[in-house]
């Protein structure tokens, strides 16, 4: 089959989605109101509560949800082949991520700029807050040290993207600069952002930066973790607007490109689909595809983080109720482009079924590297691009995507480790907050694995609990709209499907690391196991308790009902989402 078949239905899909679905959220669900104040406005200090234009928020949003997660969980699951692939992302994305990552938002918003695990201790009770935040800290725990060995390796096997990946920070300083302190529009920076960062591409193919094999006796890739997290601690302390919110902005025009000239040369070489549609000779020891397609592709169908980042720095800066829509639900359908692309790469940038299953000779086997080295194959055949320039662009958009999530990840659980404390009565600064999560972080990655692999040593159970806390937020987001009188069922389907994916795969992989003796996985898994089902239950209880919850307690009551009272009067500024 023509991998144009599956971009066009793939992109169609979305698109519809984003055009009638996430209409109906913001119209019928969510009642996005434009006249209504912010957090961003109510609580504004400069640093993370900042009324931010919706594009240049938008990009924060996309870049940092789009870690590598949308590139590794696509370019495992293919094992299993493409169909349940295509599918999954292509409808999880309109009926699962976008519900969840606008609902996520909404939430927020509406509950001056809370975490959804303060939210879950409102709406669900001290019991299920606590258990929360302990699925929420070994989530973000999971991602910064996954993602941070994920960079490093692709620094070291890809060292012409070293450059551009380093040189897109002082970019993002002086757009932010530009933008904030100089006041100048967002087209010119913008432009000229893009222009300079696919420069500093250019400079890095002809000038890789490899680094000795030990570097201050440590190893490359252990070198480039440890400035990882040095990077992202100094930013994380740093104001939204000096770095977060510029470098994510930038790098989502650029990742966008990118996007654009992968599927731009499928286009014109209309590459084919050699992997098969679904694969009835996996290797010996791949699980079963139900339930662990739909925990492999956890980003680019839905995710749990996003849900942190939408409540942990989106909700603080979003500028107006109704940029909801297009900050939220177009921030999950840009993930999907990039899973999208990612399937695409992967079974369509090998010469022959061959080659590719040489290349998936295992579960686990593929990841960034099939996508670099069969999107590169793609691009080099459909555009006048050397495949090692391709390579250089391809790795590079999947370095700056897992580093924008790195950046806001510190920054998420450094509020975790904060409210943590507050809940214990003891009272936490930034730095030592960021501080803490460092050290955790740094210790998981350390620890865990020989060499700084420890990030990946926990990887199996990274898409599980990615899923359950998009479950759990979905039930925060279903408890708060049954609340309101409003129809649940949107956000409580996606819900119960993921949920007992989740709640099965945990299971599964309960008995794998028994079977292996892999005692960290097998104690990690049966606490977030318990912490899970403990929280949904503690959700059904909630949801039971609507008759006994004055709706007049919810902190936005008043201004709901004065909308409703304006709209009756007449055309006005009521709930509306007609801007996206």
């Amino acid at each position: 089959m023509n991998a144009l078949f599956l971009m066009v239905v793939g992109l169609g899909v979305m698109a519809l989605g984003y055009v009638f679905y996430s209409r109906f959220l913001a119209t019928r669900i969510y009642r996005l109101d434009a006249s209504y104040r912010t957090p961003a406005h109510q609580l504004r200090d400069g640093v993370d509560y900042v009324p931010t234009h919706r594009m240049v928020l938008w990009g924060h949003h996309f870049t940092s949800v789009a870690g590598a997660a949308p590139i590794v969980g696509p370019a495992i699951a293919v094992i299993w082949g493409w169909v349940p692939a295509f599918l999954w992302v292509t409808l999880g994305t309109v009926f699962f991520a976008g519900m969840h990552d606008l609902g996520a938002l909404w939430a927020s918003v509406r509950n001056r700029g809370q975490s959804m695990g303060a939210l879950s201790g409102r709406y669900i009770g001290a019991r299920g807050r606590n258990l929360f935040l302990v699925v929420i800290f070994l989530l973000l725990l999971m991602v910064n040290a996954a993602f941070a060995v994920v960079i490093s390796n692709l620094l070291v096997a890809t060292p012409s993207a070293v450059i551009p990946t380093w040189g897109a920070i002082a970019v993002a300083l002086v757009i932010g600069q530009l933008i904030y302190r100089y006041k100048v529009g967002l087209l010119w920076p913008s432009i000229g952002g893009v222009v300079v960062l696919y420069a500093l591409i250019l400079v890095g193919n002809q000038f890789p930066v490899v680094l000795p094999e030990t570097v201050l006796g440590l190893s490359a890739a252990s070198f480039w973790i440890i400035v990882l997290f040095a990077y992202a601690g100094v930013a994380s302390l740093l104001p939204v607007w000096v770095l977060l919110q510029p470098r994510d902005y930038i790098n989502g025009l650029q990742l966008f490109v990118g996007l654009g000239i992968l599927f731009g040369a499928v286009l014109l070489s209309g590459p084919t689909i050699v992997a098969p549609g679904f694969n009835t000779e996996v290797p010996a020891g791949t699980p079963s595809l139900v339930p662990l397609l739909f925990v492999t592709i956890a980003c680019g169908a839905i995710s749990g983080f996003h849900g942190m980042v939408a409540s942990g720095t989106t909700s603080k800066q979003l500028d107006t109720e109704t940029d909801a829509r297009f900050v939220g639900y177009f921030g999950a359908v840009g993930e999907g482009m990039l899973a999208l692309g990612a399937i695409i790469a992967c079974t369509a940038g090998f010469a022959t079924l061959a080659d590719w299953q040489e290349v998936y000779s295992e579960f686990g086997a593929g990841g960034v590297n099939a996508f670099v080295a069969g999107g590169a194959s793609i691009l080099s055949a459909g555009l006048p691009i050397p495949s090692g320039l391709a390579a250089t662009i391809l790795a590079t958009m999947a370095i700056l995507f897992a580093a924008t999530t790195m950046d806001t990840g510190l920054r998420l659980q450094r509020f975790v480790v904060q409210e943590a404390a507050g809940l214990a009565g003891v009272r936490v600064g930034k730095g030592v907050g960021t501080l803490v999560a460092l050290v955790v972080c740094l210790a998981l990655a350390f620890g865990a694995g020989a060499d700084g692999a420890g990030g990946m040593v926990i990887w199996p159970l990274f898409g599980t609990t990615n899923q359950l806390l998009a479950a759990l937020t979905l039930s925060i987001v279903s408890v708060i709209l049954i609340r309101k009188g409003r129809n649940p069922l949107p956000a409580m389907v996606p819900l119960a499907f993921v949920l007992v994916m989740s709640v099965y795969a945990l299971a599964v992989q309960a008995v794998s690391f028994w079977d292996t003796q892999n005692w960290l996985l097998f104690t990690m898994d049966v606490v977030i196991f318990v912490a899970a089902v403990w929280v949904a239950f503690e959700a059904v209880v909630a949801m039971s308790r609507r008759g006994q919850v004055a709706e007049a307690q919810d902190a936005d009551t008043v201004h709901d009902e004065e909308a409703a009272a304006t709209a009756a009067r007449g055309p006005g500024r009521g709930p509306v989402d007609g801007r996206g």
